[in-house]
């Protein structure tokens, strides 16, 4: 791994990665349109000489496929990832999470990378009755238009490795927090307590239930898996790991771990139902014996990720104006 390629750089996860790969000695060509993504979170990164970053969209391939020339392995992190409105604007899944995924597996393919880590989702495993839910669970019937994107965006990406003979990492995240969070519940619930701190707005009945990772573990994981070349050898060359802790949370849980932090009591409101938003899953937990295995593990609690989310939020209070 010399010179990679991380589609989505300037954005939460892709950032963070881009930073520890830098730091690393590895020379990197970010790529984003800037559509959600923040220059400010690549203020480091481009202090360093070994770090590009070339402005452009995923849709057109001749320019993603100029761009992606000399690298080595690939890390697709840009995507739609706003899950909860996807029912507003069904096309912005298929264009920009699987038709892109299409369009880098193609730049690829033209510049004769042959390496791919690809962010996928939890939710490709819908309202399962398997928890906690290993990679070979059986799919269900998709329940989000992200999740329905995610999946096919996979399909193609172990098709590619099939056909092309690609090293495919495929990663199911749950959700992640950290420095650089731009979206999710505590982004949500801080902005609200920052307008009223009376009261708290919560989708649902609370008692949803979540698992979380810390967003520096998950570049552990993946950085762990990508060189030690797991899906060398393996069957298709794609390997695919679920990315999350063993324990979770109910959402009245996290709004209690908040609260305290803040210091606030705020009178708490329920829309009702199990669930906060169309295609919400009521409970998510992934198994993660997989990757255990391969020797990582979590640093943080989902408590402390929360608290330190909600740390940085503090700190950054630009992030709240700055989101398109």
């Amino acid at each position: 791994m010399k010179r990679v390629f991380v589609t989505g750089a300037a954005g939460f996860i892709a950032s963070n990665l881009t930073d520890r790969l830098l730091a690393d000695g590895v020379s990197v060509v970010g790529w984003d349109n800037m559509s959600t993504g923040q220059e400010r979170f690549l203020e480091g990164a481009s202090k360093s000489p070994d770090f590009r970053l070339v402005r452009g969209d995923n849709l057109d391939l001749p320019a993603l496929t100029k761009a992606m020339a000399g690298c080595d392995i690939v890390f697709h992190l840009a995507a739609n990832a706003d899950v909860r409105f996807g029912t507003d604007h069904p096309r912005r899944d298929l264009e920009q999470n699987t038709i892109a995924t299409h369009n880098v597996l193609e730049a690829m393919r033209a510049n004769a990378v042959k390496a791919i880590a690809f962010s996928s989702t939890g939710s490709v495993y819908g309202e399962t009755k398997v928890i906690p839910t290993p990679e070979d669970a059986p799919f269900p019937v998709q329940t989000s238009l992200y999740g329905a994107s995610k999946v096919a965006g996979e399909g193609l990406i172990q098709a590619y490795g099939e056909g092309f003979g690609f090293e495919a990492y495929i990663f199911r995240f749950v959700s992640i927090l950290g420095e650089r969070y731009t979206h999710g519940h505590v982004f949500d619930f801080y902005k609200q307590l920052a307008d009223h701190p009376d009261s708290l707005k919560i989708l649902g009945d609370g008692t949803q239930r979540k698992s979380y990772l810390y967003v520096q573990d998950c570049v552990d994981a993946i950085l762990h898996v990508t060189r030690a070349g797991t899906a060398r050898g393996a069957a298709h060359g794609t390997q695919v790991y679920n990315l999350g802790t063993t324990e979770y949370v109910q959402v009245n849980d996290s709004v209690g771990h908040i609260c305290k932090a803040l210091g606030l009591s705020p009178k708490l409101q329920y829309t009702g139902g199990d669930r906060g938003w169309i295609g919400d899953n009521p409970f998510i937990l992934l198994d993660t014996r997989k990757i255990q295995a391969t020797g990582w593990r979590p640093k943080l609690t989902i408590e402390q990720g929360i608290i330190r989310t909600l740390r940085w939020l503090e700190a950054n209070r630009w992030v709240f104006e700055a989101r398109h």
